[in-house]
């Protein structure tokens, strides 16, 4: 039976994988009505676990250091109650073999070289290669719906990352470029980068260190 997280570390750690988050965003992160989020951030920056911070002309709630360390703890013990480290483990080791390809993917949506530059901006000029992307990032998806299932039936809070990365995938095969990689949307790179932290941080992984974590 899937474990259901309290609303508490779900408010926390939604900061934490989002990165910077408003109270709106964490409460579709998280399910919970706003006022209950609002109630819980207003409490989590008493306890200095989080700071508002202002960024590029946005502002959203981010976590500090002992507030990192508190949801560190809080997933630890959560992980060994559900009995799901396996579980998590597993799914991890199965990210990482597609990672590289996402990385790649997202690379030629924003760059096709030429034979005077290798760096040269892809300018969506050349359907194939545009194509070829769209496919890539397809066949990952059916990867990611499989493995969020996966995670999903042992802690309930990893599911959705696949719907979200579908509907971006949507909207870039409807000529929306900014959803494969941009920023300030849950683009294809975004919703799979705090995948990736999710899993990393439920697993106690410093960032970079997966080769070492074995």
């Amino acid at each position: 039976m899937t474990h259901a997280s309290t609303p508490d570390l779900l408010v926390l750690h939604a900061v934490r994988v989002t990165g910077m988050a408003d109270d709106a965003t964490v409460s579709r992160r998280t399910g919970l009505d706003q006022e209950t989020v609002s109630e819980l951030l207003k409490d989590y920056e008493a306890y200095g676990w989080v700071t508002h911070a202002e960024f590029a002309g946005t502002g959203g709630w981010t976590l500090t250091e002992r507030g990192r360390a508190e949801d560190s703890r809080r997933l630890a013990e959560e992980l060994d109650r559900a009995g799901a480290r396996t579980v998590v483990q597993r799914a991890h080791q199965e990210f990482e073999s597609r990672n590289g390809r996402l990385v790649q993917a997202c690379t030629d949506w924003q760059l096709r070289p030429s034979r005077d530059d290798r760096l040269a901006a892809n300018d969506h000029s050349d359907p194939e290669w545009d194509g070829r992307v769209l496919d890539e990032l397809a066949t990952l998806s059916g990867d990611l719906t499989r493995l969020v299932a996966g995670l999903a039936a042992v802690l309930a809070r990893f599911g959705g990352y696949d719907e979200r990365y579908s509907a971006a995938l949507a909207h870039a095969r409807a000529g929306r470029r900014q959803w494969v990689a941009g920023v300030g949307v849950a683009s294809c790179h975004a919703v799979w980068m705090e995948l990736h932290e999710d899993l990393l941080s439920t697993l106690g992984i410093p960032r970079g260190a997966e080769r070492g974590a074995g």
